[in-house]
């Protein structure tokens, strides 16, 4: 049987709402959608590139906690508040991954959690080593 591990980043969330951060399974990581929140849950960015970036950094933490890196990804999922701001979330997404450029999807979502949060990122990888 194949051993699973799951990431936790700690927040409350993930005990009551039942998931984790990230699930490792064999050599496939995947992130759970991922928001411009720090650890007291306040959205840090007002643009949709200041968010994007921040979240990456947070998928970037879960991959490395899970023995990942972004090298490893291999599909991205962006749900956007507002598809129009689809260039500020290619621009930021496009500085993190340059050429590792990952297979990617976006779609427009009528809200988030937070209405202040403006896109929702996830994320797909296997690892190779």
């Amino acid at each position: 049987m194949t051993q699973r591990e799951n990431i936790s980043s700690g927040t409350p969330w993930e005990q009551s709402y039942g998931y984790s951060r990230a699930v490792r399974v064999g050599n496939m990581v995947e992130v759970a959608g991922t928001v411009a929140a720090d650890d007291n849950g306040k959205v840090v960015g007002e643009t949709v590139y200041e968010q994007t970036h921040y979240i990456l950094g947070k998928i970037e933490r879960a991959l490395e906690a899970a023995g990942a890196s972004l090298e490893d990804v291999v599909r991205t999922r962006w749900f956007l508040t507002d598809i129009s701001n689809i260039e500020q979330a290619g621009r930021a997404h496009g500085e993190v991954f340059g050429e590792i450029r990952p297979a990617a999807t976006a779609v427009e979502v009528r809200a988030l959690i937070n209405p202040a949060m403006l896109i929702e990122i996830e994320a797909s990888a296997i690892c190779v080593q």
